[in-house]
């Protein structure tokens, strides 16, 4: 046996450097992850030597769930593989959903128009040129049994995505499932629900903080309440993270999102182990693959320890964290947009890697337009080949015991705890965005990130490395602008044939109950019932409560 052979045990990085470093120039002076942090050429037990591997980290299904959420992990259920979809009208993204579920999809995620996403109705003014243009419109319960035509809403999970009108469309939908016989405790799916994350970073808010807070409330408890099979929420660091944000930074953010809901839903006198059991989170699967792993593992362990030490809940599904992943939308070119299904492939390995309950893949021509059928397809296949034919499925947390991966753990806990406590001396969260913290960090990271591409020190191959300028042509999806507008004239002809007096008693209803303190919901279900539009919804709370405009200064 050489000298070589008997001392290739662990040996310390002092000790590697003496035998290795220097004998060949390395390609950099320093090597960073994506959000910046340093790595080390080598890692080594001294690494995680303060690291009390089975407090922190612990058994797979065990507290505080660092491995995973199930002790089994992928080997009795895979992941819900919940492709996001939308565009143009309810039916022709009824069409989409319906030729995904025959594809193999398991879950469903509805994407909703800006016009939707801003609480107005396609018909309105404002909403000229942008209706069914970034997803599907839908105004009415009339749409929403429209868009979910032919598919069993007691059977198939369905997320939504959408948050200041939320309670609207989620009323939308208890009406429409009671309308196909599907009451509100057979419903299934998540409501995304996150206006913080709104003020944070994606910006499409309606009402001021604290009546959007008073939603987001009144949707929670009302679904532990009517839907207990529901999420009623699902915080976001998906785009915190997409509008520039580290990944310490989209864990602390997410995390410190989540207090504030569960704050406001004890305070209201919410069970602290009925709400935990039925809070959801929604993370990036971004572009470093060993980083976006350990802040899986990171996100688990801090909010098992949130819930536990904070609020004092005790049981396990009270204090698990539950995600869904998409990969990162922000990551994809235009340049040789064929090398998205790369990037996708590697991101959706880390979010399996890393426990992700559901999944979304995003297609190769998504940042040059919405998703193709045979692209929205070859991102399902992607996941479904991960699933069935890569291994990823059998271990549970593969990367567990690494040295390289629990540093990384560690060292994001440690950073984002220290983040949390910066928003908890600001106030809490609330407090933090109208004081502009969160939005500082986000833009200062985007800024940094940016000039990094532009310097060359951040290589994005098809952009500053490895360009090619040929033209690859690459069939877009198109809107059919015809359909469009038969559902815009649809919406003005619902309106003229509704019961006028139904429609007024029930708004009338909406506005006496958003004066007080008491749910809204039921006022929102009752509304969806008699044909009354998320715009004349949300107009009615705008009245009351005005709409939000960030200051200046921000």
């Amino acid at each position: 046996m050489s000298d070589q052979a008997k001392d290739a045990g662990p040996m310390t990085r002092a000790e590697w450097e003496v035998r290795v470093r220097g004998r060949a120039s390395e390609r950099r002076e320093t090597f960073r992850t994506a959000s910046g942090r340093e790595i080390a050429p080598l890692y080594t037990p001294d690494d995680i030597a303060d690291v009390d591997l089975a407090r922190e980290i612990g058994r797979p299904g065990e507290y505080p769930f660092t491995r995973g959420l199930y002790p089994q992990g992928y080997r009795t259920r895979l992941w819900t593989m919940r492709q996001f979809a939308g565009h143009g009208t309810p039916a022709e993204t009824n069409a989409r959903y319906r030729y995904l579920l025959e594809t193999g999809a398991t879950g469903l995620s509805v994407a909703f128009d800006l016009p939707t996403l801003m609480g107005r109705d396609p018909d309105d003014p404002a909403s000229a040129g942008e209706v069914g243009r970034c997803g599907v419109s839908v105004a009415s319960v009339d749409d929403m049994l429209e868009l979910f035509e032919g598919i069993d809403l007691g059977r198939i999970s369905v997320s939504m995505t959408i948050n200041a009108p939320a309670a609207m469309v989620f009323a939308l939908l208890v009406a429409a499932a009671e309308r196909r016989g599907v009451q509100p405790a057979a419903l299934t799916g998540t409501l995304q629900n996150d206006i913080l994350k709104e003020f944070i970073a994606q910006k499409e808010y309606i009402f001021p903080p604290e009546p959007s807070m008073r939603l987001v409330r009144d949707v929670i408890l009302f679904s532990l309440r009517e839907s207990p099979r529901w999420y009623p929420i699902s915080i976001s660091g998906y785009h915190i993270r997409e509008a520039g944000a580290t990944a310490r930074h989209e864990l602390a953010l997410t995390l410190a999102d989540g207090i504030a809901y569960v704050e406001r839903c004890l305070a209201a006198g919410a069970d602290v182990e009925a709400l935990g059991a039925r809070l959801s989170f929604f993370f990036n699967a971004h572009s470093d693959f060993f980083e976006e792993i350990a802040k899986f593992r990171a996100a688990r362990q801090l909010w098992a320890r949130i819930m536990r030490e904070r609020f004092g809940a005790q049981s396990d599904r009270a204090c698990g964290l539950r995600f869904h992943a998409q990969t990162s939308g922000v990551s994809l070119t235009a340049q040789q947009p064929l090398n998205n299904v790369v990037r996708t492939t590697f991101q959706a390995m880390s979010a399996v890697l890393g426990g992700a309950s559901s999944l979304h893949t995003n297609a190769l021509d998504e940042a040059l337009a919405l998703p193709t059928t045979a692209a929205a397809t070859l991102a399902l296949r992607t996941q479904q080949i991960l699933a069935y034919e890569s291994g990823l499925a059998g271990p549970v947390d593969p990367f567990g015991g690494s040295w390289f991966v629990e540093r990384l753990t560690r060292d994001l806990v440690d950073e984002a705890l220290a983040d949390i406590e910066v928003i908890d001396r600001a106030g809490g969260m609330v407090a933090a965005i109208e004081q502009g913290l969160p939005q500082r960090w986000i833009a200062e990271s985007a800024y940094r990130t940016q000039l990094e591409v532009e310097r060359g020190e951040r290589e994005i191959v098809g952009v500053n490395v490895c360009r090619d300028d040929r033209d690859v042509p690459i069939e877009t999806l198109e809107i059919d602008d015809e359909a469009v507008s038969r559902h815009v004239a649809r919406c003005s002809d619902r309106r003229r044939r509704r019961d006028a007096g139904r429609v007024k008693r029930s708004l009338d209803r909406l506005r006496d109950v958003a004066r007080t303190d008491d749910n809204v919901m039921p006022a929102l279900v009752d509304c969806a019932r008699n044909g009354v539009t998320i715009g004349e919804m949300c107009g009615a709370l705008r009245d009351l409560w005005g709409e939000f405009h960030e200051p200046v200064s921000i």
